[in-house]
C-alpha cells in the first residue's frame, strides 16, 4: 500500500497499517471480544492528522499485525471548557455497564492556574474528562461540558477507569509534576455513571518514591530551574494471584521510562512499593491487554516525541505477583 500520509490519513482511512508506519502517543487497545475486534486508540492532532481540531483517532485489527484506519471517534467540540486548540491526551476507552467510556485529558491554556510558570512550562487549566458512547468505534459525547472529573484548581492527566474489589467505579489519574514538582499518582471514587467525583481525592504515591529516580542520582537541573519527579500514564490490572500493580511512566536522566509499582495490601490505597522498571529507550506511557487467546500484551510508544513515535508490542508474563517482560 501507499506510504503512511499522517497529513491526510485521518481523513482517507485505509488498511493494511502497520505499527511502524503510524505515529502514536499514549497507545491504548481495546480488546472487544464480541466482535474479535482490537480497537487502538492514540490522540488526534490538526498538523500530524489532518484534522481541523484536537480528538481522539481509532485504528481497527483482527490480528495486531494490520490495522485499518484512522477515523476519529471524538474531537473536541465549541462551547465546552477545553478549548478545540489544546490537545486531546491519553485517550482510553472502557467497557463499564454495557456502555463505553473514553478517558481523555484535555486543556485550556487561555484559564491560567496561580503560581506562574515552573521550568518554563505555565500552568493552565487540565485535566481527564470522559465521554460515552453506545460503540467502541464512537461517537463520543462528553459527560460534563463544563469541568473535568478532578476539579480546575488540580492540573491532572492521564485518567484512568478502575473497579474495586467493592464493585466501586474509581479513576487513576497523574497529578501534574508542573504543579506539584513532586509529581503525584492519585485517585478519586467515581459517581455510577462515571460523570463526575464522588470522594476527596486520595494521594497513592509520588514520582520521587521510585528508588531509580533517588535525586542524588540525577543529574542537577539547570541554574534556576528545580528538580522535578514526571508521573504519567498509570493503568491499574490485577494478576491471577490477586496483586493489584500499576503501570506507570517517568524521566530518568532525559530518557522516557516504562515501569510498574504493587500495592502491599491489594487495594487500591496502598500502600505501593516500586519495581524495576519493565522498558527504557525512551519508551514509556504503557498499557497492558489480552489477546483473544489470553495472552497478555505490553503497548507503549518509543520515542516520546511525535511525529517519530511509534507503537511497539512485546509478550507479557503474568508471575501471580506481577507482570514482567517474556525473555
Amino acid at each position: 500500500m501507499p506510504a503512511y500520509n499522517a497529513a491526510s490519513d485521518a481523513n482517507r482511512p485505509q488498511r493494511g497499517h502497520r505499527l511502524a508506519d503510524i505515529p502514536l502517543h499514549d497507545p491504548f487497545v481495546l480488546a472487544d471480544k464480541r466482535t474479535r475486534t482490537y480497537y487502538l486508540y492514540s490522540g488526534a492532532a490538526p498538523r500530524l492528522n489532518g484534522v481541523d481540531r484536537h480528538g481522539v483517532l481509532v485504528y481497527k485489527s483482527a490480528d495486531l499485525d494490520e490495522w485499518e484506519g484512522p477515523y476519529v471517534v471524538f474531537a473536541v467540540p465549541d462551547g465546552v471548557w477545553a478549548d478545540p486548540q489544546h490537545g486531546a491526551w491519553a485517550p482510553e476507552v472502557h467497557e463499564h455497564g454495557g456502555r463505553f467510556y473514553l478517558f481523555v485529558t484535555l486543556h485550556n491554556e487561555g484559564r491560567p492556574l496561580e503560581g506562574g510558570p515552573v521550568n518554563g512550562y505555565g500552568r493552565h487549566w487540565r485535566g481527564t474528562a470522559v465521554a460515552v458512547s453506545d460503540s467502541p468505534e464512537g461517537p463520543f459525547e462528553l459527560l460534563d461540558a463544563d469541568a473535568p472529573v478532578v476539579p480546575f484548581a488540580d492540573m491532572t492527566l492521564d485518567g484512568t477507569l478502575h473497579i474495586d474489589e467493592d464493585g466501586l467505579p474509581w479513576m487513576a489519574y497523574c497529578h501534574e509534576w508542573v504543579q506539584t514538582i513532586d509529581g503525584t499518582v492519585e485517585a478519586v471514587r467515581l459517581t455510577d455513571d462515571l460523570s463526575a467525583a464522588a470522594s476527596e481525592p486520595i494521594v497513592l504515591f509520588r514520582g520521587s518514591d521510585a528508588p531509580w529516580l533517588e535525586e542524588g542520582e540525577a543529574p542537577l537541573p539547570p541554574e534556576g530551574k528545580v528538580r522535578e519527579y514526571v508521573t504519567d500514564g498509570c493503568q491499574l490490572h490485577r494478576t491471577s494471584g490477586g496483586s493489584l500493580v500499576m503501570l506507570w511512566s517517568s524521566y530518568e536522566d532525559g530518557g522516557y521510562v516504562q515501569t510498574i509499582a504493587r500495592s502491599a495490601s491489594g487495594r487500591l490505597e496502598g500502600p505501593w512499593e516500586q519495581l524495576e522498571p519493565l522498558v527504557k529507550e525512551d519508551s514509556g506511557h504503557g498499557m497492558l491487554f489480552r489477546t483473544f487467546d489470553g495472552q497478555w500484551k505490553l503497548i507503549l510508544h518509543r520515542p516520546f516525541k511525535l511525529p517519530e513515535s511509534r507503537g511497539y508490542l512485546y509478550d507479557i508474563e503474568d508471575t501471580g505477583e506481577t507482570f514482567r517482560l517474556k525473555r
